[in-house]
């Protein structure tokens, strides 16, 4: 087993063992990004239906501030590549093939702002994922061509960990939002 599968296992078992309920103040970091990087224009903002424990970024859509935008929740499409479509708080999900909700497939979109989750992260901003590579091809794919996603792992502060290895194929996120702020 590789290091960074011990440290998934690690890290799965320790958020279920510390997971608890953010409020809305948990986003205000990330309104003050918003408003310093991205001028408060109309942003296409992607979410993640969270599982496994993680942390419930859906709160986002009943804060006030954040109603002014639109959201998209990704979908894993044939070859395991990940796309972005339309979605609000009521619509209908359909549960994918590792058991994790998605929209209808409407148009796909590039988000603005790409909130990620993940099992852990250390202070130089990687991301240690579920190991399959979603948001990883995503991201290297689409940054190239849309230079301004701005890119925030979402997670528990105690999902920190000294060094994540990391290889050529892990995309180093822009900012890291915890119960203790923005890295």
């Amino acid at each position: 087993m590789g290091k960074k599968e011990l440290i998934r296992k690690k890290y799965i078992l320790k958020r279920k063992k510390n997971f608890f309920q953010i409020n809305e103040n948990f986003f205000d970091p990330l309104k003050i990004l918003i408003k310093k990087k991205l001028k408060n224009k109309n942003l296409d903002i992607s979410i993640f239906y969270p599982s496994n424990f993680e942390v419930n970024v859906l709160k986002i859509l009943d804060i006030k501030y954040f109603k002014k935008f639109n959201f998209y929740l990704p979908v894993i499409e044939k070859n395991n590549m990940m796309n972005f479509y339309s979605w609000k708080k009521r619509d209908i999900l359909f549960i994918n093939k590792f058991g994790v909700l998605e929209p209808a497939k409407s148009y796909k979109i590039v988000p603005n702002l790409i909130l990620v989750p993940l099992l852990a992260f250390d202070n130089n901003k990687n991301r240690l994922g579920y190991g399959k590579g979603f948001y990883d091809k995503y991201l290297n794919k689409y940054i190239k061509k849309h230079k301004k996603i701005l890119t925030v792992g979402v997670a528990f502060s105690f999902q920190k960990y000294h060094k994540i290895p990391v290889n050529d194929k892990d995309f180093k996120l822009d900012h890291i939002l915890t119960d203790k702020g923005l890295i």
